[in-house]
Parts: structure tokens; sequence; C-alpha cells
């Protein structure tokens, strides 16, 4: 499958469906500005060409009439600066089997011309061109010399605003347990989900925690080849909404907080951070330290010591994606990595966790999370 797209001296869009089963699809579409001045507020227009609808969209606000789809900037992406590009994804239904990609996009009423190759199938999974590089073996800060500022920036940031003293970072959770992350999927949907698809998330969740920490392999004494990473619960409204009856997860129904179903509070760790899940119905085997809670009908996502938050539909969906963007942003987050709603260090433009402005982990985003380790690796005596 490649990506459309549409060029002209002022704007190129890159869209791509990244997801797609039977009635419905996920997409993402990437709009550069390549013109001399800067376009604030953007708004991105185009037809569909087979009755396909959005459903829910994230980084964008998005309408629609009849086949024409209006995407508009958010507060946080509104600028989109000379050079600069900004991404956004949404969640679709097709009426039939074709799903034709857009031939013709407007940029703030300015066309974007250029030939698009259309697609009516979501790609394989692949590497991504940009991404994680694998481990550096090395044992010194030794970051390219154009991020040194805006690394330094960052962590200023950090130390303004964070509580560095604050005990349940994922870092806190994945030393704690020598190398393992726990999960409890709070499927807060009315939809069901079969064995297979269960076995695929749980096969997901360990390949994107790849996607962040194949790069901490072997540097300044990282202990881990791999964080081992486990679905050890499902929590539901009705257990009629979970397909399969064998007894590899604990099941948890009708726990409702925050008006979604939750696992034990007794096996969280959230909830008990000094390690005690004595009273955990599965034992400290099956106690949890974060939470996959997928929402239906959700847009964007939210993130933090506790777990990923997102729309059901959407990580469901791009489970043959090789990156699920929301859910690496949101993981970030549970690391520590902060929002860039409001600024932009010296340099960069488009990185995970800026959100909206890449699907992909860039070497930005790696040195931030080795910049991470490199401050609290003391407390665990390295």
């Amino acid at each position: 499958m490649h990506p459309a797209s549409a060029q002209t001296n002022g704007c190129a869009v890159e869209y791509q469906v990244t997801a797609q089963w039977p009635g419905g699809f996920n997409a993402d579409v990437e709009v550069a500005n390549l013109g001399a001045a800067a376009v604030e507020p953007w708004k991105l227009e185009w037809d569909f060409a087979n009755g396909q609808k959005v459903t829910n969209a994230w980084n964008t606000t998005a309408t629609q009439s009849g086949a024409h789809v209006t995407a508009v900037a958010v507060d946080y992406n509104k600028r989109l600066a000379p050079s600069a590009s900004v991404s956004f994804g949404f969640s679709g239904t097709t009426s039939g089997s074709s799903n034709a990609t857009p031939t013709s996009f407007t940029l703030n009423g300015v066309q974007c011309t250029g030939d698009a190759v259309p697609t009516s199938a979501p790609p394989t999974t692949t590497a991504p061109t940009e991404g994680p590089t694998g481990g550096t073996g090395q044992d010194e800060w030794n970051p390219p010399a154009n991020l040194v500022q805006p690394l330094n920036e960052v962590w200023a940031h950090v130390e303004d605003t964070y509580d560095l003293n604050f005990r349940n970072f994922g870092w806190d959770q994945v030393m704690a347990t020598g190398g393992t992350i726990n999960y409890c999927v709070r499927w807060d949907s009315q939809n069901p989900v079969t064995a297979q698809t269960r076995d695929q998330i749980a096969a997901k969740l360990q390949d994107q925690y790849n996607r962040w920490f194949d790069q901490m392999a072997g540097w300044n004494e990282w202990p881990f080849d791999e964080i081992d990473v486990n679905v050890v619960g499902w929590a539901a409204r009705d257990r009629s909404l979970l397909q399969w009856s064998d007894n590899s997860v604990d099941v948890y129904i009708g726990d409702i907080r925050e008006d979604a179903p939750q696992c034990a509070e007794e096996c969280g760790r959230f909830f008990h951070q000094d390690g005690n899940y004595s009273q955990c119905p599965g034992g400290a085997a099956r106690h949890y330290d974060q939470s996959l809670w997928l929402t239906q009908g959700m847009g964007g996502g939210a993130g933090g010591d506790w777990g990923q938050r997102m729309g059901q539909e959407y990580f469901v969906g791009a489970l043959n994606s090789a990156q699920i963007h929301i859910y690496l942003h949101e993981l970030g987050h549970t690391f520590g990595l902060d929002d860039f709603y409001d600024w932009t260090p010296t340099g960069q433009c488009c990185f995970i966790m800026k959100a909206g402005s890449s699907t992909t982990i860039t070497q930005f985003d790696e040195w931030m999370l080795r910049d991470w380790w490199r401050h609290l690796k003391s407390r665990y005596g390295y």
C-alpha cells in the first residue's frame, strides 16, 4: 500500500489507511506547509468517493456534510509553521467494500494538487522508517550535537514542573518487578471481544513497549534487554462481552469506577504502591502495574502512572499497524515524558510527545527517554 500524496509549492498531504476491517477503518493524515508563511489556524478539506463517514478523530476537530469532510486545528497544533507538518487521525465507517483514497485536498481554501495513489486495504506490519534505532551500547551521555540544547531545555522544564520524589513512574514500576509490567484491560465498551483479539492486544502491548525500550538495551546501566509485558486481567460490564472460557486471565465483572469497569483494587499497583498484594484474588503474580483503558467512541487519549486510555475502536482497529501512535504517546507519559502543548524545544518541530506532530517515535523522543533514566537511575542504586 502506498500513501496518497498531493503537492503544490504551498502544501503537501499524505493520507494513509492504517487499519481496515469489515465496515470500518482508521486513517492517518499528515499535512505539510511548503510555503514561506505560517498557516494559523489550518483547515484541511476533502471529499470521500465511496460513502465513508468519519466517526471520531484525534488531534483535530472533524465534521462532515455528505461526502465533504472538514478537519480543523485544535488549540495545541493550530500553528503550521513553514517547512513543518501536522498529523491527525480518525476512525471511519465504509458502506461497502470500496474505500478509495481522496484524490484532492485543500488547505485553507487553496488546493494541494498532485497525483494520488488509491488504497483499498491496510498495510501489513512493517518496521517504521523512523523510530527506535536499537541499543547503542554506550555508557555516557552523548546525544547528537543538535539535540543537546533542546534536551537541556526539556529537563529544565521537568525539574520546574514535576515532583521528582514521586515513586510511581513507569521506571519505579519496572524496577520493582525486575523487568516486568503486568496489565489489566478495562474494556469500557459494549462491543464483544474474542479470545483472538484478546491475545492480539497482549502481543501488541509487548510490541509497542519494545518500540520505546529496544533503544535502551545496553545503554548507561539500563539493566533489561526487554521489558516483559503481560496481560493478567480483564474487566467488563458484562461477562458475555468477553467471548472466551479459559482462565488465562483473571476476569472482573461489574466493578464500576469512573463510570467504567475496573480490575480489583486489591491487585493494582496504583492502589498498593508498597507492593502488598496479599488481598489480590489471583495473588501477587496476577497484580497489575498499569491499566489499558479502552473506551468505546473516545477520541484522543490520556496517560499517566495508572496506565493509558484511548478509543476502543481506534486501538483494536490499529492492531495491524506498526505503531499505535496515541498509545505510544500516552505510554511516554507513564514514564514521565511531558506534553508540549504550549512550547517547543529549540530546533524541534515533530516528535511523538508533541501531540499531532509525528506518528512515530523519533530520535529526539528516544533521547528524552534516556535522559529520564540518566537522572533517575541513582534511586535504584545504579
